[in-house]
């Protein structure tokens, strides 16, 4: 009997995550489904406004306020879901300096980009490679793991 009800509670506390990112996901479908209707709605309006009489103008225009006011009030919704507001990260962003070594699973290469003059630096040389690091990107040597350059906020505008 008890390890029925053991059982069960697992199951159900192991469901209770797998279900959390559901609803994030349909938000966000949400807001880009907003998004779609408001870039429809202003392409009805713009032919209204060139084939269309006043009536017509006037209901598109209507439409096209309605379907922003959607797309701002699905912005807010998921501006003030909470879920996610008590989370506290284990760890801290450390500002790396020119010097510093780096442990080798922070120059894995899933944190390096895969192009270095899409980013506007110069070609990384020989054992040297740029890793990403929150918004700085580090040139990293290779062997040794010390910070060659920092490139400070350096995705902040991407």
């Amino acid at each position: 009997m008890k390890s029925k009800f053991l059982t069960a509670g697992l199951i159900a506390a192991m469901m209770v995550p797998a279900t959390m990112p559901v609803a994030a996901q349909a938000q966000t479908r949400e807001i880009r489904n907003d998004r779609r209707d408001v870039r429809e709605e202003r392409q009805e309006l713009r032919d209204a406004q060139r084939h269309g009489n006043r009536h017509d103008v006037r209901e598109e225009r209507r439409d096209y306020r309605g379907a922003k006011q959607d797309l701002r009030n699905s912005k807010r919704d998921w501006r003030q879901d909470n879920r996610y507001s008590n989370y506290r990260a284990p760890f801290k962003y450390q500002q790396f300096r020119v010097g510093s070594t780096l442990r080798s699973n922070y120059y894995a290469p899933s944190y390096r980009p895969s192009w270095d003059s899409r980013w506007g630096v110069p070609r990384a040389g020989r054992n040297l490679t740029y890793v990403r690091h929150y918004n700085d990107l580090l040139l990293v040597n290779e062997r040794n793991g010390r910070v060659v350059k920092v490139y400070r906020n350096h995705f902040k505008w991407r």
